[in-house]
């Protein structure tokens, strides 16, 4: 609803003509959510109300709040909870929203404030990650920290220098994607992130490339790459299942859905989800070749997630670096504002000690 400083009011007619366009087309709204930079007067929800046909109660306003995650209190205290109950002629049981008021104090008052280095090939369009960015959230919110997001272009690390452009940050996170634009830069970020003891996250193309930039640069496998990327690589350490070689419709080749996945006892992984098997959902046609497993080993990578239908590895680790995690099914997909999600509790509790330490 727009207010218009010249008269010094809120207009109510953007909202009547809405409302007589869709009554046109038999469409009779039984709740209006009135989006506004303001609370609502009550004089102005009774003249919507009138012209509108709806209850004065079921006009509710929708005012600008400083994070999405105080709309359910703001909607609540507009009783829309309870009008809905109403309207599908269901119980209304007395509401315990104490849980959400903590989650958006605690979003209000935060005690400290890292900065996560996301290394993607999207990054000009941030809502690509937006599930990503939100389960990052969800992480300080467990610690009470605020987390700021740099987006770093990939692309602009195959030729760049990271100490200029990832130097500075907590923690370095590489997503998920497909095709071989600005993977090399990636593979880059990972290196820097390895050899500064940077706290590092790779997920799904993030953990292949973790595997690439160990087997290259500490395997002595020269040019290993996936086949996504260099059909003709020497050496394969990504690569296809043998099944799947050969095919020519990949609709339906990639593995999706939830997984079950055996953690190796007293690994970081372990540690973090307090269990020996978990499940988690993927997104992804790639895995890392198998016959590679010993070479990658030697050269420090642990695996210490496998889905054990197929042995295939589902998460590596670094026991000599501080935080290394990566992993190729998307646990963004699993968290939860009031619920987040161990991995990323864990990465930002990595990134807050990494900036602690540094003095930052």
């Amino acid at each position: 609803m727009p207010w218009l400083p010249a008269s010094g009011e809120l207009k109510t007619k953007p909202t009547q003509h809405s409302v007589r366009e869709l009554r046109a087309i038999g469409i009779q709204p039984d709740i209006l959510l009135c989006r506004c930079d303001r609370p609502l007067p009550v004089e102005i929800k009774r003249k919507i109300a009138l012209f509108c046909n709806v209850s004065e109660d079921q006009v509710i306003a929708a005012p600008d709040v400083e994070n999405i995650y105080e709309v359910p209190l703001r909607l609540t205290a507009e009783g829309i909870d309870e009008i809905i109950a109403k309207l599908l002629d269901l119980p209304f049981r007395k509401r315990n929203i104490s849980a959400w008021q903590e989650l958006v104090e605690r979003i209000r008052s935060p005690r400290d404030e890292v900065t996560i280095g996301m290394v993607g090939k999207y990054v000009a369009y941030e809502d690509s990650y937006k599930s990503l960015n939100e389960a990052l959230r969800h992480g300080g919110f467990a610690h009470q920290v605020r987390v700021k997001l740099e987006f770093i272009d990939s692309e602009k690390l195959e030729n760049g220098d990271p100490e200029t452009l990832i130097n500075g940050v907590d923690a370095v996170l590489v997503p998920g994607g497909f095709g071989d634009r600005g993977v090399e830069g990636m593979i880059r970020a990972v290196q820097y992130a390895r050899e500064t003891g940077t706290p590092f996250l790779g997920i799904c193309l993030g953990m292949q490339c973790a595997v690439i930039e160990t087997a290259r640069n500490l395997a002595g496998l020269g040019r290993a790459n996936s086949t996504e990327f260099d059909a003709k690589t020497p050496h394969n350490v990504i690569d296809l299942l043998p099944e799947q070689r050969g095919l020519k419709d990949l609709g339906g080749t990639m593995r999706l859905g939830a997984s079950p996945i055996r953690l190796t006892p007293r690994s970081l992984a372990q540690l973090m989800y307090g269990a020996a098997e978990i499940r988690e959902r993927h997104r992804h046609r790639y895995e890392v070749n198998n016959e590679y497993f010993e070479r990658l080993e030697q050269a420090g990578l642990k695996f210490s997630g496998i889905f054990p239908q197929k042995e295939l590895v589902e998460i590596v680790e670094r026991e000599d670096h501080p935080w290394f995690f990566a992993s190729q099914f998307h646990p963004e997909f699993k968290s939860r504002p009031l619920q987040p999600h161990p991995v990323f509790r864990g990465f930002i509790a990595a990134a807050r000690r990494f900036r602690q330490e540094r003095g930052t």
